[in-house]
Protein backbone atom coordinates (compact mmCIF):
# COMPACT_ATOMS: atom_id res chain seq x y z
CA UNK A 1 0.00 0.00 0.00
CA UNK A 2 1.51 3.57 -1.43
CA UNK A 3 0.13 6.30 1.04
CA UNK A 4 -1.30 8.96 -0.25
CA UNK A 5 0.56 11.63 1.99
CA UNK A 6 3.88 9.74 1.42
CA UNK A 7 4.69 12.90 -0.96
CA UNK A 8 3.99 15.81 1.56
CA UNK A 9 7.77 14.61 3.06
CA UNK A 10 10.46 14.71 -0.12
CA UNK A 11 8.26 18.55 -0.33
CA UNK A 12 9.97 19.94 2.71
CA UNK A 13 13.57 20.53 0.93
CA UNK A 14 12.02 22.53 -1.79
CA UNK A 15 10.45 24.72 0.54
CA UNK A 16 12.98 24.83 2.81
CA UNK A 17 15.30 25.77 -0.04
CA UNK A 18 13.13 29.09 -0.73
CA UNK A 19 13.10 29.57 2.83
CA UNK A 20 16.46 30.04 2.88
CA UNK A 21 16.60 32.55 -0.34
CA UNK A 22 14.07 34.63 1.17
CA UNK A 23 16.06 34.56 4.58
CA UNK A 24 19.18 35.48 2.07
CA UNK A 25 17.67 38.18 0.42
CA UNK A 26 15.91 40.00 3.63
CA UNK A 27 19.68 40.03 4.82
CA UNK A 28 20.72 41.78 2.10
CA UNK A 29 18.03 44.47 2.06
CA UNK A 30 18.59 45.07 5.59
CA UNK A 31 22.55 44.93 5.06
CA UNK A 32 21.90 47.72 2.28
CA UNK A 33 19.51 49.46 4.87
CA UNK A 34 22.45 49.24 7.44
CA UNK A 35 24.66 50.46 4.85
CA UNK A 36 22.70 53.88 4.70
CA UNK A 37 22.09 54.40 7.87
CA UNK A 38 25.43 54.28 9.25
CA UNK A 39 26.90 56.07 5.63
CA UNK A 40 24.79 58.68 5.99
CA UNK A 41 24.70 59.22 9.61
CA UNK A 42 28.13 59.71 9.49
CA UNK A 43 28.45 61.93 6.45
CA UNK A 44 26.04 64.30 7.94
CA UNK A 45 27.35 64.41 10.79
CA UNK A 46 30.64 65.52 9.10
CA UNK A 47 28.45 68.20 6.72
CA UNK A 48 27.22 70.04 9.76
CA UNK A 49 31.17 70.48 10.58
CA UNK A 50 32.48 70.87 7.65
CA UNK A 51 31.48 71.94 3.94
CA UNK A 52 35.25 70.59 2.30
CA UNK A 53 34.53 67.82 0.00
CA UNK A 54 37.46 66.34 0.40
CA UNK A 55 36.93 65.77 3.95
CA UNK A 56 33.21 64.52 3.46
CA UNK A 57 34.75 62.09 0.84
CA UNK A 58 37.28 60.64 3.12
CA UNK A 59 35.08 60.13 6.03
CA UNK A 60 32.52 58.46 4.07
CA UNK A 61 35.07 56.13 2.58
CA UNK A 62 36.47 55.05 5.94
CA UNK A 63 32.83 54.60 7.24
CA UNK A 64 31.68 52.41 3.96
CA UNK A 65 34.90 50.19 4.35
CA UNK A 66 34.73 50.53 7.98
CA UNK A 67 31.11 48.99 8.44
CA UNK A 68 31.53 47.10 5.15
CA UNK A 69 34.27 44.92 6.92
CA UNK A 70 32.53 44.92 10.06
CA UNK A 71 29.53 42.86 8.49
CA UNK A 72 31.42 40.94 6.31
CA UNK A 73 33.96 39.49 9.49
CA UNK A 74 30.61 38.83 12.03
CA UNK A 75 28.74 37.45 9.02
CA UNK A 76 31.90 35.25 8.47
CA UNK A 77 31.81 34.25 12.60
CA UNK A 78 28.22 33.51 12.62
CA UNK A 79 27.34 31.35 9.98
CA UNK A 80 30.51 29.78 10.46
CA UNK A 81 29.68 28.65 14.18
CA UNK A 82 26.32 27.85 12.75
CA UNK A 83 27.77 25.43 9.80
CA UNK A 84 30.31 24.10 12.64
CA UNK A 85 26.73 23.20 14.67
CA UNK A 86 24.78 22.26 11.41
CA UNK A 87 27.90 19.20 10.84
CA UNK A 88 28.10 17.57 14.62
CA UNK A 89 24.90 17.87 14.48
CA UNK A 90 24.78 15.67 10.87
CA UNK A 91 27.86 13.51 12.65
CA UNK A 92 25.97 12.92 15.81
CA UNK A 93 22.68 11.57 13.20
CA UNK A 94 25.09 9.46 11.65
CA UNK A 95 26.76 7.97 14.39
CA UNK A 96 23.09 6.93 15.95
CA UNK A 97 22.06 5.70 12.58
CA UNK A 98 24.76 2.91 12.90
CA UNK A 99 24.92 2.24 16.30
CA UNK A 100 21.07 1.73 17.26
CA UNK A 101 19.06 2.01 13.72
CA UNK A 102 16.03 0.34 14.73
CA UNK A 103 15.69 3.33 17.42
CA UNK A 104 16.20 6.10 14.66
CA UNK A 105 13.27 4.26 12.27
CA UNK A 106 10.72 4.37 15.76
CA UNK A 107 12.18 8.04 16.26
CA UNK A 108 11.56 8.87 12.23
CA UNK A 109 7.92 7.43 12.28
CA UNK A 110 7.02 9.35 15.31
CA UNK A 111 8.20 12.71 13.69
CA UNK A 112 5.98 11.96 10.94
CA UNK A 113 3.37 10.88 12.91
CA UNK A 114 3.72 14.19 14.81
CA UNK A 115 3.27 16.03 11.73
CA UNK A 116 -0.09 14.77 10.76
CA UNK A 117 0.78 11.11 9.48
CA UNK A 118 -1.48 8.05 10.38
CA UNK A 119 0.40 5.65 12.04
CA UNK A 120 0.69 2.98 9.54
CA UNK A 121 1.35 5.85 6.73
CA UNK A 122 4.42 7.39 8.91
CA UNK A 123 5.89 3.66 9.15
CA UNK A 124 5.79 3.15 6.04
CA UNK A 125 6.95 6.75 4.92
CA UNK A 126 9.94 6.22 7.38
CA UNK A 127 10.83 2.76 5.92
CA UNK A 128 11.06 4.16 2.73
CA UNK A 129 12.40 7.10 3.24
CA UNK A 130 15.62 4.96 5.29
CA UNK A 131 15.82 2.90 2.89
CA UNK A 132 16.33 5.59 0.29
CA UNK A 133 18.64 7.71 2.55
CA UNK A 134 18.46 7.52 6.07
CA UNK A 135 21.08 10.07 7.54
CA UNK A 136 19.11 12.63 4.69
CA UNK A 137 15.61 11.42 5.84
CA UNK A 138 16.86 12.33 9.09
CA UNK A 139 18.79 15.61 8.77
CA UNK A 140 15.89 17.50 6.72
CA UNK A 141 12.63 15.51 9.32
CA UNK A 142 14.08 15.24 12.50
CA UNK A 143 16.70 18.51 12.64
CA UNK A 144 15.72 20.51 9.88
CA UNK A 145 18.71 20.41 8.17
CA UNK A 146 19.17 19.82 4.40
CA UNK A 147 22.90 18.65 3.88
CA UNK A 148 23.14 19.47 0.56
CA UNK A 149 22.49 23.21 1.08
CA UNK A 150 24.70 23.99 4.43
CA UNK A 151 25.74 27.81 4.18
CA UNK A 152 28.81 28.91 3.03
CA UNK A 153 30.62 31.31 5.32
CA UNK A 154 32.57 32.69 2.62
CA UNK A 155 29.47 33.44 0.25
CA UNK A 156 27.77 35.54 3.39
CA UNK A 157 30.47 37.11 4.19
CA UNK A 158 30.79 38.22 0.80
CA UNK A 159 27.01 39.34 0.51
CA UNK A 160 27.06 41.25 3.27
CA UNK A 161 30.04 43.05 2.73
CA UNK A 162 28.45 43.90 -1.02
CA UNK A 163 25.43 44.45 0.22
CA UNK A 164 26.32 47.03 2.91
CA UNK A 165 28.76 48.75 0.17
CA UNK A 166 25.28 49.58 -1.93
CA UNK A 167 23.76 50.79 0.13
CA UNK A 168 26.94 52.91 1.86
CA UNK A 169 27.10 54.57 -1.88
CA UNK A 170 24.03 56.36 -1.91
CA UNK A 171 24.52 58.44 0.86
CA UNK A 172 28.15 59.07 -0.33
CA UNK A 173 27.54 60.28 -3.67
CA UNK A 174 24.80 62.33 -2.55
CA UNK A 175 26.69 63.99 0.01
CA UNK A 176 29.85 64.27 -2.34
CA UNK A 177 28.48 65.43 -5.74
CA UNK A 178 25.61 67.97 -5.45
CA UNK A 179 26.48 71.69 -5.39
CA UNK A 180 27.40 72.80 -1.63
CA UNK A 181 24.15 74.81 -1.50
CA UNK A 182 22.15 71.84 -1.92
CA UNK A 183 24.38 68.91 -0.86
CA UNK A 184 22.33 68.40 2.62
CA UNK A 185 18.92 68.52 1.32
CA UNK A 186 20.23 65.92 -1.84
CA UNK A 187 21.25 63.80 1.13
CA UNK A 188 18.73 64.03 3.29
CA UNK A 189 16.13 63.56 0.52
CA UNK A 190 17.71 60.39 -1.14
CA UNK A 191 18.06 58.69 2.29
CA UNK A 192 14.77 59.18 3.24
CA UNK A 193 13.68 57.64 -0.30
CA UNK A 194 16.08 54.75 -0.14
CA UNK A 195 15.11 53.84 3.42
CA UNK A 196 11.35 53.88 2.41
CA UNK A 197 12.46 51.26 -0.26
CA UNK A 198 14.09 49.00 1.93
CA UNK A 199 11.40 48.85 4.21
CA UNK A 200 8.31 48.81 2.36
CA UNK A 201 10.63 45.74 0.26
CA UNK A 202 11.97 44.28 3.87
CA UNK A 203 8.25 44.05 5.12
CA UNK A 204 6.98 42.52 1.70
CA UNK A 205 9.34 39.73 2.28
CA UNK A 206 8.28 38.85 6.04
CA UNK A 207 4.97 39.23 5.15
CA UNK A 208 4.46 42.13 7.51
CA UNK A 209 2.51 45.43 7.25
CA UNK A 210 4.40 47.73 5.38
CA UNK A 211 2.96 51.49 6.55
CA UNK A 212 4.38 50.47 9.99
CA UNK A 213 8.06 48.91 8.56
CA UNK A 214 8.20 52.05 6.43
CA UNK A 215 8.02 54.19 9.51
CA UNK A 216 9.74 53.01 11.32
CA UNK A 217 12.96 52.73 9.00
CA UNK A 218 12.17 56.58 7.68
CA UNK A 219 12.02 57.64 11.25
CA UNK A 220 14.90 56.28 12.68
CA UNK A 221 17.09 57.45 9.63
CA UNK A 222 15.92 61.17 9.66
CA UNK A 223 16.78 60.88 13.96
CA UNK A 224 20.05 59.32 13.09
CA UNK A 225 21.14 62.04 10.65
CA UNK A 226 19.54 64.81 12.75
CA UNK A 227 21.56 63.92 15.56
CA UNK A 228 24.92 63.08 14.03
CA UNK A 229 24.20 66.63 12.17
CA UNK A 230 23.50 68.69 16.07
CA UNK A 231 26.56 66.84 17.26
CA UNK A 232 28.97 68.11 14.04
CA UNK A 233 27.72 72.04 13.88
Amino acid sequence: MTAPDAPEVPHEPHDQGMSTRLNWLRAAVLGANDGIVSTAGLVVGVAGATSDRSTLLTAGLAGLLAGSMSMAAGEYVSVSTQRASEKAALAMEKRELREQPAAELDELAQLLEDRGLSATVAREAAEQLTEKDALRAHARVELGIDPDELMNPWHAAWASFLAFTVGALLPLLAIVLPPESVRLYVTVGAVLAALWLTGWWSARLGSAPTRPAVLRNVVGGALAMAVTYGAGS
